[in-house]
């Protein structure tokens, strides 16, 4: 029974072939294709105000040199949401609760921005590693501390996000089973479980699309440090 829960992990195949591919597929279907019609349909326009909101809010404390990763971000943000949403569907598999994929899209952007600062500025960069006004007897310590929280960083980002989406799937899962079971047993109580399990649903909706959003704006916030 313990293996069962887990199994939806597992990327499910059709005739040998991964569904996760044919998933990840689906946000083309979200690409509205080029129109030489000054006015557009309704859903270009909601992705433009969505895009153009969204990089405003995010961008706003940076300074011009930040501005650059504004494509990068908003790319980000969008497969994430995309793949986070897709992975709630039947019979399909979510890669973000795989720790290693996580892993490897916050440590190469976590990694950018300190090399950016780095050769930007270097003097600023490395005082974040001591706040001002320290004791010289606290002066080794705080260094070492603030050096363990920055390289723990894109493990946080990748733990945060595996974590509270692996979470959330666990409990669909469980509420369905004792949703399935009790059905033909106590039904009254199945149909509490089931108004349960909906409402789960629409909060794990808003958590995908949350935790997509808290991933990128993080990166922000560490870009904003180095920039």
């Amino acid at each position: 029974m313990n293996l069962s829960f887990f199994d939806q992990f597992m990327s499910p195949s059709l005739l040998g072939l991964p569904l996760v591919v044919l998933s990840m597929m689906f946000p083309l279907l979200l690409i509205s294709a080029q129109m030489k019609q000054w006015i557009t349909n309704r859903m270009h326009t909601t992705q433009l105000q969505f895009s153009y909101g969204f990089t405003k809010q995010l961008l706003s404390p940076l300074n011009t040199k930040g501005h650059k990763w504004s494509l990068l971000l908003l790319s980000l943000m969008l497969i994430l949401m995309s793949i986070n949403m897709l992975g709630l569907l039947p019979y399909t598999f979510t890669p973000t609760t795989q720790l290693s994929m996580n892993l490897g899209l916050a440590m190469p952007l976590w990694l950018a921005t300190i090399l950016i600062g780095a050769r930007n500025q270097p003097t600023i960069t490395l005082g974040h590693l001591l706040p001002e006004g320290t004791p010289m007897l606290l002066i080794p310590t705080l260094i070492i501390i603030e050096t363990i929280s920055l390289l723990i960083r894109p493990l946080a980002l990748g733990v945060r996000l595996t974590a509270n989406l692996t979470a959330g799937h666990l409990l669909i899962q469980l509420i369905s089973t004792a949703t399935f079971f009790l059905s033909s047993m106590m039904t009254t109580v199945a149909m509490m479980t089931a108004t349960v399990l909906l409402l789960l649903t629409m909060l794990e909706i808003a958590v995908a699309m949350i935790q997509a959003y808290v991933f990128v704006l993080l990166l922000s916030l560490y870009l904003q440090e180095n920039v």
